[in-house]
């Protein structure tokens, strides 16, 4: 009698896991007015993204002279909360008329 030959079928090989596509950057756009005042600005950089007072004073330094700064980057999801933190940060009480309007910020990719 001949010995059996027992086959395993071939079990399917996983497919390889793709790594997830990775988002691309936003950026956190500040936009400078003139009734906004420097000190609000530089509480709101150091209180929403824990800026030391040192990098807090260069941005808004750069939002004042340039008009504009990217003050964060991260994914789509964060850049949002930020922004709609900035606009919900409150009054500018250090302003001698009342300010009642939010800061200017926008969202914008950034090349990758």
């Amino acid at each position: 009698m001949e010995p059996q030959v027992i086959v395993r079928p071939k079990l399917a090989q996983p497919e390889p896991k793709s790594k997830p596509k990775r988002q691309p950057p936003y950026a956190v756009i500040l936009h400078n007015d003139e009734q906004h005042t420097f000190q609000y600005v530089i509480d709101l950089l150091m209180k929403l993204f824990a800026y030391s007072p040192e990098k807090a004073f260069v941005l808004t330094s750069q939002v004042h002279t340039q008009g504009k700064s990217i003050v964060w980057s991260g994914t789509l999801e964060l850049a949002e909360l930020k922004r709609d933190q900035i606009r919900g940060f409150g009054p500018d009480f250090y302003a001698i008329q009342k300010v009642d309007f939010p800061l200017g910020v926008t969202i914008e990719p950034l090349p990758e």
